[in-house]
């Protein structure tokens, strides 16, 4: 089978969108979706710095969505023509799996991150018939066609406008999933979000609706604008004193925090806008040393690592969708689409903040309404 992706053949270079091959069907527990939209996220751009972990020449992308073209066996629990939202791959039987929680799967970083599973190698590979790394994310989304575990697969309305719920797979889950699932916010809680991008967004907008008194923190004028919008209480990252200001606006404190910057010093800000026995959570991944201030973590306070909002894609991604319907988390506000073949522009745009997410689009899919055979 053939088709178009775009494929990143070295770290330095753009993605060049290219003729691609699946040189086999679906196996049993698979599926071929052809993706109607997949938004860019930062991790994809992160291989570029990932020091050669990343296997390349690659397809990336891991926030896809589309129909289902085919199905392997009989137990995917999808048939021909569904709409689905794609998230991150798991093993499905380790402890953490069976104890639902596939985001601390013990293989995660080698299905998603580094090379996936053996099996796969030699079934994608370019149009001269070299090799391409096995799935990104289980996905490698961005083409027009991805093959696909089904239990990365949750099934959508197919009245929705599909295209753009990818990121409701990754980055929206993610910030979304901190709030609603790490934290448990209630009515009445307080909760501060250093970084207003796409998670960060997505943190403000879940906090929102759960009833929470919400402050955000970001440099960028725009992005507090957005926050604004979403009736989180804006504050500039170059505030003097800004845990001062944070607890002056949470009322002697934040009893939540959420770190999406990986920045020590805003992480020790973040944890110095706690109240007493407050949590700070960390979505980023830490690039340098974290060296914490005296007296940050006194009185019950508590600092943690939250992967992939530590959700179940197939119960979160629909509760999102169902606050979507409510007017109760607009998501779709920070989409900007673009086609495929301009996955470089949404790369720059991406990395200059000029858009919070992309969202790419095979060509000649971006008005679909139906399931297309």
């Amino acid at each position: 089978m053939r088709f178009a992706a775009a494929v990143l053949r070295s770290y330095e270079e753009r993605f060049a969108v290219e003729e691609v091959r699946l040189n086999e069907g679906p196996a049993d527990g698979e599926v071929l979706v052809r993706i109607a939209g997949c938004g860019m996220c930062r991790t994809d751009l992160a291989v570029r710095r990932s020091g050669g972990r990343s296997p390349l020449p690659a397809v990336l992308g891991h926030e896809g969505a589309g129909v289902v073209a085919a199905t392997g066996g009989t137990g995917t629990g999808l048939g021909v023509g569904d709409h689905v939202v794609l998230s991150f791959d798991s093993c499905g039987h380790c402890r953490s799996c069976l104890a639902a929680a596939p985001a601390y799967c013990d293989s995660f970083a080698p299905l998603n991150l580094f090379g996936g599973r053996e099996e796969h190698a030699g079934r994608f590979t370019d149009a001269a018939g070299g090799e391409l790394a096995p799935r990104w994310f289980g996905q490698s989304s961005f083409a027009e066609y991805a093959m696909v575990p089904a239990r990365n697969a949750v099934r959508v309305d197919p009245s929705l406008p599909v295209e753009l719920l990818g990121p409701l797979g990754c980055g929206f889950l993610t910030g979304a999933g901190a709030v609603l699932n790490s934290f448990g916010v209630a009515p009445g809680d307080t909760v501060a979000v250093f970084g207003a991008g796409a998670v960060g967004l997505a943190a403000v907008m879940a906090a929102t609706a759960a009833g929470a008194v919400t402050v955000a923190v970001d440099r960028h004028p725009d992005r507090l604008a957005l926050a604004e919008r979403f009736r989180a209480i804006p504050l500039p990252a170059a505030s003097t004193d800004l845990p001062a200001h944070v607890r002056r606006l949470t009322g002697g404190g934040a009893r939540y925090a959420l770190d999406t910057t990986g920045s020590a010093e805003l992480i020790n800000d973040a944890l110095r806008s706690l109240r007493p026995a407050g949590h700070l959570g960390l979505v980023a991944r830490l690039r340098t040393a974290l060296p914490l201030e005296p007296g940050t973590l006194d009185r019950g306070r508590r600092i943690s690592h939250i992967c992939e909002g530590d959700a179940v894609p197939g119960l979160l991604v629909p509760r999102l969708i169902a606050l979507w319907q409510a007017g109760r988390f607009p998501f779709d506000q920070l989409i900007r689409t673009y086609p495929l073949a301009d996955i470089n522009e949404a790369e720059r745009d991406c990395d200059a903040g000029r858009v919070v997410k992309p969202v790419l689009i095979p060509e000649g899919l971006d008005t679909w309404s139906t399931p297309h055979p």
